[in-house]
């Protein structure tokens, strides 16, 4: 790797740290309080589904009652949680069956005994089945006992007609109880469409019924008022996650120990109500900015689009960078002075010839040309793509010469410095210990690494949640 670098470079590099007020962003210097705050116990691989309430993109940002749950997890045991995205409930059982997931994290209805090959966790909430069907036209003018007169109230109206339900669902098999409990056949068609998508079709009359999980209803219900869900066609039951039968022991009672626990506190509580009980998620959906359906993640994408172009990234990857800067407001300034939707430092435009505060587009173009400066540095060094992607992420929030000591440091202490994970970002933390920043192999002395680790793990984590999500 490169030994030297002259002064001119570091006095250069010192221009271009863009994004963090570094100094004041952390109030303890200690190196013990500068642990990684990664998971140390290794990565679980959760699959779930994607939709308006259990993992979604909003504003950029994940969101969802499955994948906060996930987080929650996460936050308590020390696990590095991986999400998959699945919404067929087969697909998603066999990529736990096969060990391509250690966690299947949608909401499984409890039956005894278990599915094969898998076993349920203690119960993340309860709901019953219900049907959901069209209200009569001109229903908003009707009385309230005109538009009951209308709907299917007892189960019994259920004899001979049909039912769609998604394929793999626990709700074709509650149907085909439901036509020998009312001695009269319920014609079940399963299709490989999801919930949500089958209660938009009852919306818009294509279909006449669907059957879905009451808590799932009553949401798209808040979307599509002219739909009804108020005839239960279960009883309350038990919903639960689920791990692989033969190697789950520890995982399952790990799981077991903290659902428990945390289905008793405040924090259960408000997410719950946040994704199920919220009067803004009607408007969340309808949003230009929900991502599931308009595959926009900002008002930003097509610029950055054509930006991460010129530095050969994907799209998504500059635009989670973006939104870890500024959150997409062009705006946007730190305490440093750094500015607008990706914290470019004054000086930084002035050295490419950019105003960066005249359009958000010449930020973006200031941004990438500084990333592309970056490139200049660590592409000859590291060969690896990914592994340079994470050196050139730190280096735009710390400046390449504190990165380069890090390398450095790691090198003469018998570590790989082409690797971040299990080396470099170690040494960038040690950087505020005085006995590694005056070594003298250090050229940008004392450094607090804390925030520019976290600045790269979010970035990269949020990236996964993009790919997951946006096309």
């Amino acid at each position: 790797m490169t030994k030297f670098f002259p002064l001119a470079f570091y006095l250069f590099s010192l221009l271009f740290i863009s994004c963090s007020d570094n100094d004041k962003s952390q109030t303890d210097d200690s190196p013990v309080s500068q642990e990684d705050s990664r998971a140390k116990r290794g990565k679980r691989v959760a699959v779930t589904g994607f939709n308006s309430t259990d993992y979604f993109i909003y504003r950029g940002e994940p969101m969802g009652f499955q994948y906060e749950l996930l987080e929650s997890f996460s936050d308590h045991s020390g696990y590095d949680i991986v999400i998959k995205p699945e919404n067929h409930p087969d697909k998603a059982i066999n990529m736990l069956r096969s060990g391509e997931a250690d966690i299947l994290a949608i909401s499984l209805t409890v039956n005894k005994p278990a599915r094969r090959g898998i076993k349920y966790t203690g119960p993340i909430g309860e709901t019953r089945q219900v049907l959901v069907q069209r209200k009569p036209e001109g229903w908003q003018k009707m009385t309230g006992e005109e538009v009951e007169k209308s709907l299917v109230r007892d189960k019994a109206g259920l004899k001979h007609k049909t039912v769609y339900v998604q394929g793999g669902s626990v709700h074709a098999g509650r149907l085909r109880s439901l036509s020998r409990e009312i001695g009269g056949k319920v014609i079940v068609v399963e299709v490989p469409i999801d919930d949500e998508v089958l209660i938009q079709q009852v919306d818009r009359g294509e279909i006449d019924y669907t059957v879905c999980d009451e808590n799932v209803a009553l949401v798209n219900a808040s979307y599509y008022p002219g739909i009804d869900v108020g005839t239960p066609v279960s009883n309350l039951q038990e919903l639960a996650w689920a791990v692989r039968k033969a190697d789950s022991k520890t995982l399952l009672n790990e799981l077991n120990e903290w659902l428990a626990e945390f289905r008793k506190t405040p924090e259960y509580s408000i997410l719950y109500a946040k994704y199920f009980r919220n009067d803004r998620s009607g408007a969340i959906v309808k949003s230009e900015y929900f991502a599931l359906n308009t595959g926009r993640i900002s008002r930003w994408d097509e610029i950055i689009k054509v930006y991460s172009e010129s530095i050969g990234w994907d799209w998504q990857l500059l635009a989670s960078l973006i939104c870890q800067e500024s959150r997409f407001n062009p705006q946007a300034m730190s305490s440093v002075g750094a500015y607008g939707l990706m914290q470019v430092m004054p000086e930084t435009g002035v050295n490419f010839g950019i105003d960066i505060r005249s359009s958000p587009q010449n930020n973006i173009k200031a941004g990438t040309r500084y990333i592309k400066w970056l490139h200049s540095i660590f592409d000859p060094e590291i060969e690896d793509r990914d592994e340079r992607i994470k050196f050139i992420l730190a280096a735009y929030n710390a400046g390449p010469g504190h990165i380069l000591d890090a390398m450095r440091l790691a090198e003469k202490n018998g570590m790989d410095p082409l690797e971040w994970d299990n080396s470099v970002r170690q040494w960038l933390l040690k950087k505020s210990d005085p006995q590694y920043y005056s070594d003298t192999i250090v050229k940008s002395g004392y450094f607090r690494g804390g925030q520019t680790v976290t600045f790269v793990d979010e970035i990269l984590e949020r990236y996964e949640h993009y790919i997951n999500i946006v096309p």
